[in-house]
């Protein structure tokens, strides 16, 4: 079977700050796309969210991730110049410098290929809700 491609944008709406999983989301896609195997890649067209692949079975591991990343970039830090958007968007940009704007999924069997226990998160790092842009490229058979 030949290699092909596809490319499309997910528009996902965030209700604010939170680590929101996507994983049905991504998962549907691929679904209808009718791809067997390959690799999906997803890529976040923001500066103030990202993605990441984490714990999905107890929610107090992704509460704590969104409590570390509170602690490591909190709001209204004196030192921060990059004030004008409101206090919450230069820690924002600080979070998705440590996380990630880009994930790559093997899929297998028509599957997004993740452990047990792993789920695909939009982080959103601002407070209010946001609709985000996801460019979602899958390669494949």
């Amino acid at each position: 079977m030949p290699l092909r491609q596809h490319q499309e944008v997910l528009e996902v709406r965030t209700p604010g700050l939170g680590l929101h999983e996507i994983t049905a989301r991504v998962a549907k896609s691929i679904a209808v796309l009718g791809f067997a195997q390959g690799v999906a890649h997803i890529t976040c067209m923001h500066t103030s969210c990202s993605l990441a692949i984490q714990e999905n079975a107890d929610p107090s591991a992704r509460h704590d991730m969104e409590s570390w990343l509170a602690k490591i970039a909190p709001e209204n830090d004196p030192d921060y110049t990059h004030t004008a958007e409101g206090p919450d968007d230069m820690p924002a940009h600080l979070r998705a410098l440590v996380t990630r704007t880009t994930e790559t999924i093997p899929i297998r069997n028509g599957r997004l290929l993740l452990g047990t226990w792993q789920g695909l998160y939009l982080c959103e790092h601002r407070r209010r809700p946001h609709t985000r842009r996801l460019v979602l490229h899958v390669t494949g058979e």
